[in-house]
Order: structure tokens, then sequence, then C-alpha cells
């Protein structure tokens, strides 16, 4: 097996993650100022400026399977990286909030369809033995990005007066551009050729690229599977019995990853600090911590998603979260003070690493046939995605100081996302299979065929 090409290969796929972190988090430190120059209301703000960008990523999400399934996984890697660089400049020449809004759904749109792509990519060219490390570099890059939007806004704080937020948003034009670079080395997914163009010598040939241990066998099972599913007669629809139990499971994992809360404290951090009375610099600074600390666990992710496997790691990401959650929750409620804030945001960024960070991308990109593979990210991506901008969008709303639900003191959402958390224990530990180390022709034949 030829690692460095297996690893190259799927670094390149990974870094639409790089981009998806930072634009994700980004916005969190133009999030006041534009506040102010726009004088936005807060429904306004929260559905135009801070969510907008994950309604493009919903509609990105929902039909990013459909040109991944037609034109391949390269193809589209390629095409993100174009709508990742317009929405930066976009965004950062937007003269008012209607055109900064239009370009922030256009690097939304990059950012869903990059939840569908890379993460299939990835899962096709692996083996079974590194699929959870190589897929979870998808969300490391994620981290990764985020830990660098999270730095790069408190080194631009100050740098344009009025104007840091348009240089916050701009650079992000700077890695977006690299990234299109570097995806037109990489070849297309051998089990996109063979399953939906039947081009087996060019599958082959990748795989030896590879240095598969045995090209021929892995063109061989991949043909079977889908000759079993051929002999079934015709194509079952998707939303079918057949598929019941992955499709569940794609539901389940994307709906808690964002009823943990993790989108609405990586978005609002500054503002969330502010408010527990940590100064507006310091306040970014403080967000750096907590990217840090996402980047950091990541890795321990990484280290043990093959080793220990995908469930282990979302049980003790569960126990994490409802500890964490609490805690912050009671912080808020007693106004216990910045130290026990901040360190139980960073436990809950911890616990959010290891377990449904690390986990997410690589289970939903494996449990689904060849032949649906793209669709099933699709829609797991799009669960993902639609929840991620539902509570973007309400949060202004309960949080505003002068006119939210919570007023000053928000400890009643920390409550219900520790709930939730809860809830997402009791179906991994009586729902969740394990995953690890097995083809993705067998987790098919396992988990789709019983």
């Amino acid at each position: 097996m030829n690692k460095n090409k297996l690893f190259q290969w799927s670094i390149v796929a990974a870094l639409a993650g790089f981009i998806f972190g930072f634009d994700t988090v980004v916005i969190s430190g133009a999030n006041l100022p534009i506040k102010e120059l726009w004088h936005t209301t807060p429904l306004f703000h929260g559905f135009f400026i801070m969510s907008m960008a994950l309604w493009g990523t919903v509609f990105g999400a929902l039909f990013g399977g459909i040109p991944t399934e037609k034109y391949g996984r390269r193809k589209v890697l390629l095409w993100i990286g174009f709508l990742f660089t317009i929405s930066a400049l976009g965004s950062a020449l937007a003269p008012d909030p209607y055109i900064f809004s239009f370009f922030r759904f256009i690097g939304g749109i990059g950012i869903g369809v990059s939840s569908v792509a890379a993460p299939t990519y990835i899962s096709e060219i692996s083996t079974p033995a590194t699929r959870g490390r190589l897929g979870a570099m998808y969300q490391f890059n994620i981290v990764f990005g985020i830990l660098i939007a999270f730095f790069s806004n408190y080194l631009l704080k100050g740098v344009g007066g009025a104007n840091d937020w348009r240089w916050m948003l701009g650079v992000l034009a700077i890695p977006s551009v690299i990234y299109t670079i570097m995806v037109m080395g990489v070849p297309e997914s051998p089990r996109w050729l063979i399953t939906i163009k039947n081009n087996v010598a060019a599958a082959k040939a990748v795989f030896l690229q590879i240095g598969a241990d045995n090209a021929d066998a892995e063109v061989n099972n991949i043909v079977a599977a889908n000759a079993a599913i051929e002999t079934k007669g015709k194509k079952t629809a998707f939303f079918s019995n057949k598929y019941k139990v992955v499709i569940w499971l794609a539901f389940f994992v994307a709906f808690f990853n964002q009823l943990s809360g993790i989108n609405f404290i990586l978005y609002y951090a500054p503002e969330i600090l502010e408010r527990a009375g940590i100064a507006a610099k310091e306040s970014l600074f403080n967000s750096i911590a907590i990217g840090g600390t996402n980047l950091i666990f990541t890795f321990v992710g990484l280290y043990l998603i093959d080793r220990i496997g995908r469930k282990q790691l979302l049980i003790i990401g569960s126990f994490g979260y409802i500890i964490s959650l609490a805690l912050v929750a009671w912080s808020f409620y007693s106004q216990a003070g910045d130290l026990i804030l901040m360190s139980s945001l960073l436990l809950f960024i911890a616990s959010h690493a290891i377990g449904q960070g690390a986990v997410i991308w690589v289970f939903i990109s494996e449990i689904f046939p060849n032949n649906e593979r793209a669709l099933g990210q699709s829609f797991g991506a799009s669960v993902h995605w639609v929840f991620a901008a539902i509570i973007t969008l309400i949060t202004p709303i309960f949080l505003d100081k002068d006119n939210g639900i919570f007023g000053q003191n928000p400890w009643p959402i920390f409550a219900f996302f520790s709930g939730m958390m809860v809830l997402q224990l009791l179906w991994v530990l009586t729902k969740v299979p394990e995953t690890k180390g097995v083809s993705l022709e067998e987790l098919e034949k396992k988990l789709i065929h019983g």
C-alpha cells in the first residue's frame, strides 16, 4: 500500500474541511461590527447575517449528492474551490447586508457540497484499516480552519478600524485558491468509476497508484457488490424500507451533533464570553483557546477512531457533553466566574472533538452502499446543516441583550443542550453499530442486506 499517495490525496480532499471550518467561524469576529454598522434587528441579523451561509450549506448539502453522483467526486471538489473563492471576495467587498448575504450564501453552498463530496471521496479510496483516520482528517481540517479563523480574527482586530471584518472575511480567498489548484492533482474515486461509469480499467489504475495489496481483488469485490444489487431487479428508491436502518443512523448522528450546541458556541463564542463579563479583545483571545482545544483533542480522536472504534468515541463524548454543558449552565445561573465557565466550555469542546467531531463524517460516509453513498452523505449532511441553520437563526432571539428571551443570562440554553446529550447517550448505547475495520462492501451486507 502506497501510504504516501493515499495520505496525500486524502489530505487534499480534506482541505475542503479547512475552508469549511474557517468560513464557519470567521463570521463570529464580524458578528458585532456588522450589527453596529448596519443596525440590524435580532431577527434580520440572525437570518441574513449569521445564518445565511448555513442556509446555503443546507442547499448545497441537499443537492450536492446529485452532481457528486453524476459528474464524479473529483470534479465536484474542484467546483467547490471556485465557490469558496468567489464567496470570500464578495463578502469582504459587500456594500450592504443583502449583497453580503448573497455571497455568504454562495460560500455556504460550497461548504454544503464539500460535506458530501470530500468524506465520500476519502472513504472510497481508503482501506478498512485506515478509513477512520483518513476520514477524520476532514474533521481535523475543519477544526484547524476554526483555530486559524479565531487566530486570524484576533490578529486582524484593529487592523482596518471599522473595516476589520472585511479583512477577516476576505483572507479566506487565499486558502481557497491554493485548495483549488491542489485538487487538480487528485484522481477520481475508483468506486465511482466502477459503480457509475463501469470503467474497471481506470479504477484498477487508481488502486495500483495507491499501491493496493491486490488491485484485482479490490476491483472484483466492488464489481461483485454491484452485481448483487443488479440481480435483485430495478433500483430501489433511496427513501425505502431497504435503507431505513442506515437512513435513521445518519439522521440521528447528524441531529444530535447539532443539538449538542456546537455551532451555537462556535458562532457566538465572543458574544457568549462577553456576556460573562470578558472584554471584547479578551473574548477573541479566549476563542483561540477554544479553537486550540478543539485541534488538540481532534488529534486524540484521530488516534483512537481506528483503535477503539466509532461507538466508543460517541459514548465517551456523550458523557463529556452532559457534564460540561451542565457546568456551563450552572456557571451562568450562579455567576460562578470566568475560570469555571472557560474550563467548562473547553471540556465541552474536548468532548465534541473526541466524540461527535471525530465520528460524524466518517460514520455517515461508510454506512451507505456504493450505489447510494453520495445521496446518503447528502442526506446526512443536509440534516446536520438544517439543524445548524435553525439553531443559528433563532439564537439572537434568545441571546440578544435587550430583547432576548433570556436577556443577560442564557443558562437555560445550555441546560437544554445537556438534556439532549442524555438522549444521544441512550441512542448510541442501544442503536449504533460498530463499523471500524470492516470494508465498505462488508458493511453493505451487514446493514443493508441483514
